[in-house]
C-alpha cells in the first residue's frame, strides 16, 4: 500500500470522527442516548449508530463508484430532507415517552422484560437512525471517496476506514452524551427535564433543517417542477 494511500486513510479516519459529530448527528442520537439508564447502553448506541451509518454509505458508495454515476442533486437534497423529518420524529417521541411508562411496580417480571426488550429496540433504532443519516450523507461522500482514490478497492478502504472514525466519534459523544441522563436516572423531575429539552432542541433542529432545505435551498421548486 502506497505512503500517498495511507496519508489518504489516515485524513478519512480524521474526517470521519469529525462527521460525526455534526449538529444533527448528534442531536438525533442524544434521544436515544437519554432513554439508557446504563452508561454503557449509551455508548454502545453510537456505535450502532456508527455501524448503520457506514453500512449504507459502503453500499451505496460502491454501486455509485462501480457504474460511474453520481447521484443527482433533488435526490441528494431529498434524501437529506429525511433527516428533518426523522429529527421531528424522534424529538416528539422523547417529549412523549415519560406519558408511555406506566409499569407497576410489583410486575417485576413484566418489568424486567420489557425493559429487555426496549434495549434492543433502542439498539435497532440507532442502526436506523445511521442508516438514514448514511443515506442523507452518500452523494458527499461518494464525491469525496471519487477524489481521493483511484480504484474501487481503495475507494471501499476508504468508506470503511471513515466508518470506523465515525464509529469512535461517536461513541465518544454519546458516552458523553449519556452521562447526565444516567446520573439523573433516579431523579424523575430532573431526568424528564434533560430528556424534553433533548427532544425539544430534536424538534426545533428537525423543523430548521426541512425549512433550510425545502425553502432556502429550493428543494420544494424542483419538488413541483
Amino acid at each position: 500500500m502506497e505512503v500517498g494511500f495511507l496519508s489518504i486513510l489516515a485524513l478519512g479516519f480524521v474526517l470521519g470522527i469529525k462527521h460525526a459529530v455534526e449538529p444533527d448527528h448528534v442531536i438525533a442520537v442524544s434521544t436515544i442516548a437519554s432513554q439508557s439508564k446504563k452508561l454503557w447502553r449509551s455508548s454502545l448506541s453510537g456505535v450502532f449508530w456508527g455501524i448503520g451509518h457506514t453500512a449504507t454509505l459502503f453500499i451505496f458508495g460502491i454501486i455509485v463508484i462501480l457504474m460511474k454515476g453520481d447521484i443527482p442533486d433533488n435526490w441528494a437534497m431529498s434524501l437529506e430532507f429525511l433527516v428533518g423529518i426523522m429529527l421531528v420524529y424522534l424529538g416528539i417521541t422523547s417529549i412523549l415517552s415519560f406519558k408511555n411508562i406506566h409499569l407497576h411496580k410489583h410486575e417485576q417480571v413484566q418489568k424486567n422484560s420489557a425493559g429487555h426488550r426496549h434495549k434492543k429496540v433502542t439498539y435497532i433504532k440507532s442502526m436506523i437512525i445511521g442508516f438514514v443519516h448514511g443515506l442523507a450523507g452518500s452523494a458527499a461522500m461518494i464525491l469525496l471517496t471519487m477524489s481521493s482514490v483511484n480504484n474501487v478497492w481503495e475507494g471501499a478502504t476508504y468508506i470503511l476506514i471513515f466508518g470506523v472514525g465515525t464509529v469512535i466519534g461517536m461513541l465518544f459523544f454519546t458516552t458523553i452524551l449519556g452521562i447526565p441522563f444516567v446520573f439523573s436516572a433516579k431523579k424523575r423531575k430532573v431526568n424528564k427535564t434533560f430528556i424534553q429539552i433533548t427532544g425539544v432542541t430534536s424538534t426545533i433542529f428537525g423543523i430548521y433543517y426541512m425549512y433550510n432545505l425545502g425553502i432556502t435551498e429550493g428543494l420544494f421548486k424542483i419538488w413541483v417542477q
